[in-house]
């Protein structure tokens, strides 16, 4: 009797059922803007819980160039597909020094760390998220949209940008970027459009954004209006002033910004530990809405 009450535990465990998925975006009842008024259905192939022992090559695409895209990285970062593997139920992201520089493209990198693209294309009404840990260097940890080169309008939507560390050496305006949720609408340069435009907007998070997984989403809700949440919870919207209606493919970059250069002890980036090093990605979640929400519906939320 002894014996089978020890392996009663067990055995339940073995029966019990998988969590359910959910079947809606991570929202805050009643501090989601109108999100929870919408019935959502899941975008299979733009979402990922990262369960599987490599990365699903049917999702993401892990080379810098190729297939339309054609960025290194920006020096001295250099993207390089090997940083990126699933571990743990994550996407993890490691960043490091090159053991010797590398040149490519006209530019020396002397630093690495990747870029995860996904080989489908969201589209505008559609909800983005993913709850991410970031990395404690002065390199990046991002979750973002970006239009293919070669359409008319090339367009940028930042859901969330951060880095792990900042220094003496870091732009003033960027000194709080390691505790921050900041979010941009980029309007970018080509033929087409010889002026940049950008849009931004952010609030602190409640720790530096690399001491635990934060929830960071984004409803492209119309070409008008981007919505943006924080664990769920509404905290601001950005109306760009061009519509914003073109296709666009995440982008998950682990990179250097030249407004936070690598200090000349490293930045966590050489002597950190792995962990230290890491952002991490549990979940990848994309939805599309079943039917269009009434105004007066989406009033009452």
């Amino acid at each position: 009797m002894q014996r089978l009450l020890t392996l009663a535990p067990l055995l339940a465990a073995i029966v019990a059922p998988s969590p359910a998925a959910p079947d809606h975006p991570h929202l805050v009842p009643g501090q989601a803007a109108g999100a929870l008024s919408q019935k959502w259905l899941p975008v299979k192939n733009m979402s990922d819980e990262f369960e599987g022992s490599a990365i699903d090559d049917s999702k993401w695409q892990t080379e810098p160039v190729g297939n339309g895209w054609s960025w290194y990285g920006r020096p001295p970062g250099l993207f390089v597909p090997k940083n990126a593997r699933t571990a743990d139920g994550n996407l993890k992201v490691t960043v490091s020094k090159l053991d010797e520089p590398v040149e490519r493209g006209g530019n020396r990198f002397t630093h690495q760390g990747a870029i995860i693209r996904s080989l489908h294309a969201g589209q505008p009404g559609w909800f983005y998220e993913c709850r991410m840990k970031a990395n404690q260097t002065a390199m990046s940890s991002t979750f973002w949209l970006m239009t293919k080169a070669n359409h008319v309008k090339k367009l940028e939507l930042d859901i969330q940008e951060c880095v792990g560390r900042t220094s003496d050496l870091t732009s003033p305006w960027a000194k709080k970027w390691d505790r921050i949720f900041h979010s941009n609408l980029i309007h970018r340069t080509n033929r087409h459009n010889p002026t940049k435009a950008q849009i931004q907007n952010s609030i602190p998070t409640e720790t530096a954004n690399w001491e635990r997984y934060y929830v960071y989403g984004a409803w492209w809700k119309s070409p008008d209006e981007v919505r943006f949440y924080l664990d769920g919870k509404h905290v601001y919207s950005i109306e760009p002033k061009v519509e914003w209606d073109v296709p666009a493919f995440i982008q998950m970059a682990i990179e250097t910004y030249d407004w936070n250069p690598i200090p000349a002890d490293g930045g966590l980036v050489e002597s950190g530990t792995e962990e230290q090093r890491t952002t991490s990605y549990d979940w990848v979640r994309v939805w599309k809405p079943a039917d269009p929400i009434p105004a007066a519906v989406e009033a009452k939320e």
